[in-house]
């Protein structure tokens, strides 16, 4: 059985661990030449309700991703404005040793591996085509392209190529696989309607910060710097993927947090006025290289799914990441890919589709939340996270959100889905 995974971001990589635990033989397709895509320049894990998703995805048998980027963690338990306990990650060993790690467990890893296009046999994915236009066949797909891209929806929606992470004049333009296999693609929204939404955060180089403020960072994880009173922006605040930072906190203050490179929480500031603030006289941007100016465009497609992550409307796919939903995080990618490449695998052997008890499990409520909102039109303009915002206050009203690693392992064996993505369907 081969399993194909377009896209080698975090829900890509958390797929196919759990289509290769499954026994499925598994190949990433990754149009660049890095694997977890816009998660090189993330960083954020355990802050708020993703410490509880990551546990239960420990529990579940996808913990993984998790394991690396605890074992990579530069700070641990980090507050910041509205966010406790976080996990500052190391951006620059992750992707490193995300790959070896892929790579050890004999999952195939294609890189600069552009899918153009797909061929169908009825309502069945036959074959991916590469732009070199090669055909690669599979029994299932999954689809983690995420909504970034390309250069025209952000000149369209943004201020134009801004050199983010993703590259797209050098490896190409996403490809929506759901789309090119004939389901139309949801589209997100701003508060005021226009599509899309402005990645959050941007990254300067440590060497460019002040030997004070560097102290600081290296010694606490995050330093918050108060905005003069003429450069304060909140309209800024309602652009922002990021809801759970669309705080009148993160418009009066930038909030700088150690993740390898300097991560400031605001999806682009002017660089004349970032260099008025104290530590920053000399800063400049190293994700995106033009974050003075604007920030990548995401949210521009995800595919209509069911809770199980198949795709409406194709038999033979997948989908997970921002790809499955307007979703934020890692946390959230590795739960819907690590779901998405053990049900392709179930899918395979004709055996029921897995899905999660909403009223048990934070990764299986969201999942399900997520998509009832999409069928709202509001719901469009919704991002959803653990670590905040509108579905962080769901995640506490159900009494979903805990610190209690003991009270989330005993949730995980009471369902008697202890180590569910671990197990071998293949034999």
């Amino acid at each position: 059985m081969k399993v194909v995974i377009i896209g080698g971001g975090w829900a890509g990589c958390a797929a196919a661990i759990t289509a290769k635990k499954a026994g499925a033989e598994v190949s990433i397709y990754e149009k660049s030449d890095l694997l977890l895509g816009v998660g090189n320049v993330g960083g954020i894990m355990r802050n708020n309700g993703r410490y509880t998703a990551a546990e239960e995805l420990i529990n579940l048998g996808a913990g993984d991703l998790i394991h690396i980027t605890d074992k990579n963690a530069r700070h641990k338990n980090v507050d910041f404005p509205e966010h406790k306990h976080a996990t500052l990650c190391d951006v620059n060993k992750l992707e490193p040793e995300v790959r070896r790690y892929i790579l050890s467990l004999g999952i195939e890893v294609n890189l600069v591996a552009r899918v153009s296009n797909v061929d169908m046999e009825g309502n069945k994915i036959k074959a991916i085509r590469l732009s070199n236009n090669t055909l690669v066949s599979g029994d299932v797909f999954i689809d983690t392209t995420g909504s970034t891209g390309a250069m025209d929806n952000c000149a369209k929606y943004g201020n134009g190529c801004v050199m983010c992470v993703l590259r797209c004049p050098t490896f190409g333009a996403r490809i929506s696989i759901s789309s090119k296999a004939g389901v139309q693609d949801i589209v997100g929204e701003r508060a005021d309607g226009s599509p899309g939404a402005f990645s959050g955060s941007c990254e300067v180089s440590r060497d460019s910060l002040s030997e004070e403020l560097l102290k600081e960072l290296d010694e606490k994880g995050v330093a918050v710097l108060k905005i003069p009173p003429e450069d304060i922006n909140t309209e800024k605040l309602k652009l922002k993927v990021c809801q759970q930072y669309a705080l009148e906190e993160f418009a009066e203050n930038l909030v700088l947090l150690d993740t390898g490179h300097i991560k400031l929480m605001t999806p682009f500031y002017p660089l004349e006025k970032l260099r008025k603030l104290k530590g920053l006289e000399n800063v400049r941007f190293m994700d995106p290289y033009s974050g003075g100016r604007g920030n990548s465009i995401r949210y521009l497609a995800a595919a209509p799914r069911t809770d199980d992550m198949k795709v409406i409307g194709v038999d033979n796919l997948f989908c997970a990441g921002e790809k499955a939903g307007f979703f934020i995080g890692h946390t959230e990618a590795i739960s819907t890919g690590s779901l998405a490449g053990h049900n392709a695998v179930r899918f395979s052997l004709n055996l029921p589709l897995l899905i999660l008890p909403k009223e048990t499990t934070s990764i299986g409520d969201i999942i399900y939340y997520s998509n009832y909102r999409l069928s709202t039109k509001e719901g469009r303009k919704v991002r959803h996270t653990f670590s905040g915002a509108e579905y962080f206050e769901r995640m506490k009203s159900l009494n979903l959100y805990t610190l209690d690693n003991e009270e989330i392992r005993q949730r995980i064996e009471d369902l008697e889905l202890k180590d569910i993505f671990s197990k071998k369907l293949i034999n």
